[in-house]
């Protein structure tokens, strides 16, 4: 009867569960971009329709402020091992794309 117990407890916590499930046992990859994915995208848009002038410069820097928010947000307060990488690549990513375009 143990045996059995730890054969269950080792399926919970598997290696797949731990990456891709919440704390209620879904598997979470994806979901509806919450305020800052959704800002940040469009107004990184926004800079790639009107790269030049005050819009193009405004633009630029919301988008890159409210991604860099919704990258740290996923990366501290992700709901799985998944989210929380996801959060990672893409602060390390806007991170090097912050220094080679705004390089001195």
């Amino acid at each position: 009867m143990s045996s059995q117990i730890n054969t269950n407890l080792d399926k919970r916590d598997s290696l797949f569960n731990r990456i891709f499930r919440d704390s209620e046992g879904n598997i979470v990859i994806a979901q509806l971009p919450n305020l800052p994915a959704t800002i940040g995208t469009a107004a990184t848009l926004l800079h790639f329709v009107a790269p030049n002038g005050a819009i193009g410069i405004l633009s630029g820097l919301v988008g890159f402020g409210t991604l860099y928010t919704w990258a740290w947000l996923e990366l501290f307060s992700g709901v799985n091992y998944f989210r929380k990488g996801l959060g990672l690549v893409s602060l390390v990513g806007l991170l090097a794309l912050g220094y080679s375009l705004f390089r001195l």
